[in-house]
């Protein structure tokens, strides 16, 4: 005789939907806050490289420009006119060249003829050292031709280079934040047209005490927060090897790993750096959403099968989003993040497309 349910029995509960993770190994390092700066890589006033009147200026304060963007132009009528006098010299230095060339060559031909003599009674003596000195004179107004020519040509270049350097243009990407000259002012080489920030181009710096460099070696990375809230993380580039006696402490230079932000950064813009004060150690996490609080301590579900079974746990630091397990648990124990609070020991469970 076949068994039957009696009436009013309840149904087999369907299994619950819940996401997973895995427990798992991540570094924990205790930090402390130390209030840093951005500073540009890139930062200066860019000056006239010849004396001139301003003609043209094609920044305000507020532009930004990129790497060899015209900023401003100064007159070049004058130079123009000593570029093409300078040319001029060139070559007419390169003429006196090709004329002493020739003039070598008929003294070579004219002590060539005289040596042809030597067996004839026509040979004269004189005449044949006449014709050597003439040679070797020639030649030397050749090397001085040419030395001429040298000289000419890199003074065409000077000018080539003053006409080039009329227009003046940005060194690298950043944004004018100061303008210092007009057009029609006169500057001479040297002064200053306009103050450029790379703002692309950032690092952090920091004064941190001396105390606190232990765990600030070159490579390591460290989190950081703008002061507009946002996380972000740096590595460090370099400790430098000067100490303020009053503050004791050390700039340290870090290189910015820098994710979206709510608005652009800038040039010693505030920014929180969390400096390591212990040497980092790997321990075992589980995701703090896994947690669950109950009267007699901390529990985790537990999957295995399919089947849900609560394990009491012991927590230490927080890591993050993740909390350090001190007991309770194992490396790649899987554990409920999502879906918890329902659960009942022994409960069946549907894992969650995504679950790691």
């Amino acid at each position: 005789m076949g068994l039957c349910l009696a009436a009013g029995s309840a149904p087999a509960q369907e299994p619950s939907l819940v996401r997973v993770e895995a427990v798992r190994y991540e570094p924990l390092t205790q930090t402390v806050p130390v209030i840093g700066r951005l500073v540009s890589l890139r930062s200066g006033n860019i000056a006239a490289r010849i004396a001139g009147p301003v003609e043209q200026i094609f920044v305000d304060v507020g532009s930004r420009v990129t790497q060899g963007q015209v900023i401003a132009v100064l007159d070049d009528e004058t130079l123009k006119a000593d570029k093409a006098l300078a040319a001029s010299e060139l070559a007419e230095a390169r003429a006196d060249h090709k004329t002493w060339d020739a003039e070598v060559e008929l003294a070579r031909t004219e002590l060539k003829r005289q040596g042809g003599l030597k067996k004839s009674v026509a040979f004269s003596q004189a005449k044949y050292e006449d014709a050597q000195k003439k040679v070797a004179v020639a030649e030397s107004k050749v090397k001085r031709a040419e030395a001429n020519i040298a000289i000419k040509e890199a003074a065409l270049e000077r000018k080539i280079l003053d006409v080039e350097y009329a227009v003046v243009r940005a060194p690298y990407d950043g944004v004018v934040v100061q303008r210092f000259t007009e057009i029609g002012a006169y500057v001479n080489k040297g002064d200053a047209l306009v103050r450029l920030i790379g703002d692309r181009a950032l690092e952090i710096e920091a004064d941190v005490p001396y105390l606190r460099l232990s765990g600030l070696t070159a490579g390591r990375i460290v989190d950081v927060t703008l002061d507009d809230g946002t996380q972000h993380r740096a590595k460090v580039r370099a400790v430098l090897p000067s100490e303020n006696p009053l503050t004791r402490t050390r700039v340290v230079r870090f290189e910015g790993i820098f994710e979206e932000t709510t608005r652009p950064l800038a040039d010693s813009q505030s920014v929180t750096v969390a400096v390591p004060i212990g040497v980092e150690r790997r321990v075992l996490t589980v995701h703090k959403d896994a947690v669950l609080k109950r009267q007699g301590g901390d529990l985790v579900f537990v999957i295995a099968d399919d089947t849900a079974t609560p394990r009491p746990i012991q927590l230490g630091e927080a890591v993050g989003s993740r909390i350090e397990v001190l007991n309770g648990l194992k490396d790649g124990d899987r554990v409920v993040v999502r879906g918890n609070e329902r659960l009942t020991p022994g409960a069946k469970v549907r894992i969650e497309k995504g679950s790691t």
